[in-house]
Parts: C-alpha cells; sequence; structure tokens
C-alpha cells in the first residue's frame, strides 16, 4: 500500500497527522498531534523491529516493515530506539545500526527526524548512562558516524550543545564527538574501522571498486550508471577518493578523457552526489601528491592548475577553499618518462627479491646496474619503494629496509629527498596503513641514528615540509614523533630494538647477541688478534649506529687494567682514522661510560680518574670536541680538574 505524500494515512477515527518537511528547521519541529495510544503501539512495534533486524540483519525487511507502520512523525524515536539498545550490545549490532539508518536515511527516514532522535538521544545520555557505564563514547561515535555518513549535518553539534545542560552527560557527548573524533586526521577511515568497519566492503576493495566504476564510466560515457555505482557502494565519506582517481585519470590521459571527467565531477556536484566537503578534499588529497605525480606526467601540475581554473569558472568547485599548489620546483636534469616507469619496476623487483633472500650485496649491485648514472631522482624514488613496501610489510621487512638504505650509502641529499616523497604520499598511505605516523618517525629516526643523513637534515627536512603541509598531516607529525625518539635517552638501543635487531643478512640479530660479539672480537684482539682483523670484524657487524658499544667496551677494559692497555686504546684510534667509528659514536661511547661511573667505581675506586685521563688523552688525539665539558660528580683528572660528560 502506498503512502500519502505525508508518509502517513490516518485511520478514520483519527485527525490526519501533517508531519515538518524536510525545510523546516528540525529545532522548531512540533510534537505530532496523535494519541498517546497510538505512540504507545508505535513503541512497541519499533522496538520488535529493532530486535528482529539484529536477529536478521535484513536491511530490506527492516525499512519495510517501518514504511508500512505508516507514523513517520515518529521515525525520531525509531532512531532514538535502534541506537539506544545497540549502544549495550557489541560491536557487530553498533555497525549493524549505523549501517541501518545510512540505509534508511531520506527512503524511509527523512532528515529532521533523523536529527530529532539524535537530539533526544544526547538528552537522555544521563538515564543511558546508569545502565551503560561507557554511554557517553559510544553515543559519541554514533554522533560521529552520522556525520561521517552524511546523515546529520555537522551543524548538529554546535546547535544542540546550548540545548544541553551544563555538565550534563549530553554535552559531553557533544564535545567528545567534535574533539576525539571529528577534529582527528582521517577520522572518516578512523570511525569507519572503529565498530570493524562496513560489513560488505573494506577500504581496498573500495578503492579497486572506484577504479571500475571510472574506467567504465571513460569506455561508455553513461553519467547515470557511474552515479547509480557510486551510491551503491554506500560510502559517502570516501568519495574524496573517487574525486582523487578521477583526476588522476584526467590529468594522465587528457584529451576527451579530461572533458568527460570534468563532465563527470561537475554532474555529481549538480546533483549531490558528491558533496562539497568530499569534492574539496579529493582536490587538495591530488594536490599533496601533485609532485609524486609528475614523475609519470612531467607537466601535472601545470595540468591540475588548468583543471581548477575551470571547475572554478563553472561554479562547482570554490578554489579558495583548496590547498595552495605552492610553487614550481627547481628544474632537474630532465629524465626520460619511460626511463623513470621502467626505473620503478625494476626497483620494485629489487625491493622483493631482497625481502625473500636477505642478500644485501646483491641488492646493491643491482640497485648500481639499474642506476649506471647515479641520478638522484632515481635514488629517491629507490628511497621511497624501499620504505614503503617495508611499511606495508613485517617488522623484519622493516628492519631489512633499514639496514638496506644504510649499505647503500647513497648521498644524504638523495635520502632526504625520497624522505620528501614519502612525506608528500603520506596522506594517502595512511588510509591503508593507519600506524603510517608511527612506522615514518622510525624510519626517519632510524636514519640519523644509522647516520644515513644527518640530524642537521631532519631539521631541514622539517623545515622545509612544514612550508606545504599542515601541522597535523602524517608527514609533520611523523617527523615531530622523530625528533621525540632521538631526544630519548638511549634512544639508539630503543630505535634498534623496535623491529628486532640489526639486519643485513643478520636480521633478527638481539641486542645482547651484538654486544657479545662485540666482547669476543675485543678479547680475540687483546689476546694477540691483528689490528686489521679487529677492524673488519667491527665492520662485518653492519651496525655503525651502534658502535659506541665497542667505544664502551675499551674503555671499560682500560680503566679495569688501570690504564696498562696500549693495545686496546691503539684499537680506538684505528678505527677512529679509519672512519669506522664516527666522532658522534665516539662521543656516545664516552658518555655511557661516563654514566654509569658510579658502578664502575665499586669494583675500580679510582674510576673516574682512569676516565679523566682518558678523555684528556681523546681530546688530544682529536677525537673528542674540546666542548665535551659538563661536570659529573666523581670524574676527577689527574690535576684535580672536574671533567666532563657530553650531554
Amino acid at each position: 500500500m502506498e503512502s500519502s505524500p505525508e508518509g502517513f494515512v490516518p485511520r478514520a477515527h483519527q485527525a490526519p497527522i501533517k508531519c515538518p518537511s524536510a525545510a523546516e528547521d528540525p529545532d522548531q519541529q512540533p510534537t505530532p498531534t496523535v494519541s498517546s495510544a497510538e505512540f504507545l503501539q508505535f513503541k512497541k512495534k519499533a522496538a520488535t523491529i529493532v530486535e528482529e533486524y539484529f536477529s536478521t540483519d535484513d536491511v530490506g525487511a527492516t525499512a519495510n516493515e517501518l514504511r508500512e507502520l505508516r507514523v513517520p512523525c515518529y521515525h525520531y524515536y525509531f532512531v532514538k530506539k535502534l541506537v539506544s539498545v545497540a549502544m549495550d550490545r557489541h560491536d557487530r549490532e553498533k555497525e549493524m545500526a549505523a549501517v541501518l539508518l545510512s540505509s534508511l536515511y531520506g527512503d524511509v527516514i527523512d532528515r529532521p527526524q533523523v536529527y530529532k532522535g539524535f537530539s533526544k538521544l544526547t538528552e537522555s545520555c544521563d538515564d543511558l548512562s546508569v545502565d551503560i557505564p561507557d554511554a557517553v563514547d559510544i553515543l559519541a561515535v554514533f554522533v560521529a558516524r552520522a556525520v561521517v555518513d552524511d546523515i546529520l549535518p555537522p551543524a548538529f553539534l554546535a546547535k544542540q550543545l546550548p540545548c544541553l545542560p551544563d555538565g550534563s552527560k549530553g554535552a559531553e557527548v557533544i564535545h567528545r564527538a567534535d574533539k576525539s573524533y571529528l577534529s582527528v586526521p582521517h577520522h572518516g577511515e578512523i570511525i569507519l574501522q572503529r565498530w570493524g568497519g562496513i560489513k560488505s566492503i573494506t577500504v581496498e576493495e573500495a578503492k579497486a571498486k572506484i577504479a571500475d566504476i571510472l574506467e567504465e564510466y571513460l569506455a561508455a560515457g553513461d553519467t547515470a550508471e557511474a552515479f547509480r555505482c557510486i551510491r551503491d557502494l554506500k560510502v559517502p565519506f570516501f568519495h574524496h577518493d573517487v574525486v582523487k582517481r578521477a583526476l588522476v585519470l584526467a590529468v594522465e590521459r587528457g584529451g576527451a578523457a579530461e572533458g568527460r571527467i570534468l563532465n563527470l565531477l561537475k554532474a555529481a556536484s549538480d546533483e549531490g552526489v558528491i558533496n562539497e566537503s568530499q569534492m574539496i578534499k579529493g582536490f587538495n588529497r591530488l594536490t599533496d601528491s601533485v609532485d609524486d605525480l609528475t614523475l609519470d606526467v612531467p607537466n601535472a601540475r601545470c595540468l591540475l592548475k588548468s583543471i581548477i581554473l575551470k571547475a572554478s569558472s563553472e561554479g562547482w568547485l570554490c578554489a579558495s577553499s583548496l590547498k595552495p599548489l605552492g610553487p614550481e620546483p627547481k628544474k632537474k636534469a630532465a629524465v626520460d618518462d619511460t626511463a623513470v616507469r621502467n626505473f620503478k619496476a625494476k626497483a620494485l623487483s629489487i625491493i622483493q627479491e631482497y625481502f625473500l633472500t636477505g642478500d644485501i650485496i646483491e641488492s646493491v649491485s643491482s640497485l648500481q646496474a639499474q642506476n649506471k648514472s647515479c641520478a638522484s631522482s632515481f635514488n629517491a624514488i629507490f628511497v621511497k619503494k624501499l620504505v614503503s613496501a617495508a611499511m606495508d610489510r613485517k617488522n623484519r621487512e622493516k628492519e631489512m629496509a633499514s639496514v638496506l638504505l644504510s649499505a647503500l650509502s647513497m648521498p644524504p641529499d638523495d635520502v632526504v629527498a625520497g624522505f620528501h616523497l614519502l612525506i608528500d604520499s603520506a596522506e594517502d598511505a595512511a588510509l591503508d596503513n593507519l600506524a603510517i605516523v608511527e612506522d615514518l618517525a622510525m624510519f626517519f629516526a632510524r636514519s640519523v641514528v644509522d647516520e644515513v643523513i644527518a640530524p642537521s637534515d631532519l631539521e631541514a627536512l622539517e623545515e622545509e615540509a612544514g612550508r606545504r603541509k599542515a601541522a597535523s598531516s602524517p608527514g609533520m607529525l611523523a617527523l615531530r614523533n622523530a625528533h621525540a625518539l632521538l631526544g630519548a635517552k638511549l634512544s639508539a638501543e630503543r630505535i634498534l630494538r623496535c623491529w628486532g635487531g640489526g639486519g643485513g643478512g643478520k636480521a633478527g640479530w638481539e641486542l645482547d647477541e651484538v654486544k657479545d660479539k662485540i666482547g669476543k672480537l675485543l678479547q680475540e684482539y687483546d689476546c694477540g688478534g691483528g689490528v686489521r682483523e679487529a677492524c673488519r670484524c667491527i665492520k662485518e657487524l653492519g651496525m655503525p649506529f651502534f658502535h659506541h658499544e665497542v667505544v664502551k667496551k675499551v674503555l671499560v677494559a682500560i680503566i679495569e687494567k688501570r690504564g696498562m692497555d696500549e693495545r686496546l686504546w691503539g684499537l680506538l684510534g684505528e678505527c677512529y682514522g679509519r672512519g669506522l667509528i664516527t666522532p658522534n659514536q665516539m662521543t656516545k661511547g664516552f658518555q655511557r661510560v661516563a654514566d654509569c661511573i658510579d658502578d664502575l667505581a665499586l669494583d675500580v675506586p679510582d674510576a673516574g680518574e682512569q676516565l679523566g685521563r682518558c678523555v684528556e688523552r681523546a681530546k688530544e688525539g682529536g677525537w673528542l670536541d674540546a666542548s665535551f665539558s659538563v661536570t659529573k660528580p666523581g670524574l676527577q683528572v689527574p690535576d684535580g680538574a672536574a671533567i666532563g660528560v657530553c650531554s
């Protein structure tokens, strides 16, 4: 039986109900004039429908049952009942409730009723908290999910808050939904996955389907069919990916394909298939990664500018809301597009082979063969591909990637350029890898610990990226986290342990095992071994970032022998002279001995004086900087002056 235009057919003994139209302000809607008996009957049936839905998971049947009640003016109560029941169930039911609301919105339940239903929920949150201890957080997620699914306007938060008493649970819900969920980067994806994600499709599947829809549209030109397929995905919060992928196709193919894509996006905006915020987000995502796109399409920046101008002139894009494209990067030696594509494919093959075999020498040789001219742009691409591939895998591969990066001995500028590419693509990568910030931060920090780049390079990287990226972007967050990791006490050891120890054919070594190997090679040298053999063994450890342990063990041995071991001191000088132990590692080694001098003094009472002599000798030899002068109690040089510890 079909409903009237108002959605309700009155019974003979009742006056007709006039439901508020969607144009009316939801806050000003009057309560429908129906009998209390009618309302009680609706409440009972609504409760039954909710329970049946959680049992059957049949959205279509639930929609039909609710429609057949023919009381649309009470649909707000159904919204409240559905959510309140789901709040006291498992994540499965919470996700089912969110999906049902999104499915019923517009066709069965109109916007004012959804708005009113959530208003009632926030008003009754104090009562809900009596039976559901974490009601505030759960309801905050429901509110945020409704905003993300475009069934509740963002203005709901600002309009509903003044209607709630200060200090009430409802007010807390509004604050939490805004600050803890809707204001964080990539909130749409995070909220979606809070209860296990959409039941019918994953992010990867959505991307694949979007790519297929766009390809079919370019082939057939059927706009209506494309819109139907986009709507059927039921991922309105992910429509920015439709925009971005469409723009990439327009830039890459140009000509007729560009015209069709722009027509599609214009129609999608005009018909409300893709809302304004998703349209802007899609354009901004391509703006962030346009430098990466120029590797395949050299004039991508100019083409994107042209597209933005066309869209703005046609009135379906607000150019003032977009991120600035920024200045054109400095021109570098032209690289053939075909050569770039071929190198990318070869680089990926080298990386995959390395992850299977762990053969560093073969990987280095293969890269040199593919990049005979040592082109900086190719080196940067390899760095990006290596780190990106590792972040999609387990800790073993992440450790192996860091070790290979150290073994390649690339110019620091090339590595930094690769890190720039990673930062530019971080927002896209975050859609697939929610731990992108933590992973990138660890790679940045590890590169400094391994002395692949200098600390000043990391600072310059952050300064330059800060001109192009928002402070809250994944790349900038990763850079700040990297600085925090490096600033912590014993940072090198912690960073080493994060992925399970040293790699490079030795992937998986534990820290204690490395210390034991260093101790044994020093003992062998002290018992008459050759200095060349000792240096070779230290180098073959493949852990230059941990050479401060060699310095520490040598110093401890010298102190325990009361300075009578010139062989070990000579080994330290030989390692420093060969560049095997860098000034940074030498300083760290002396600092670590100074930090534990009180423990050492229990066995060697004059340990402080012995270390003081070593510091003076190291300064005379140029191993330590003259500024190595932070006073520590108990450390005295022979003439009584306090020596320093590097802070």
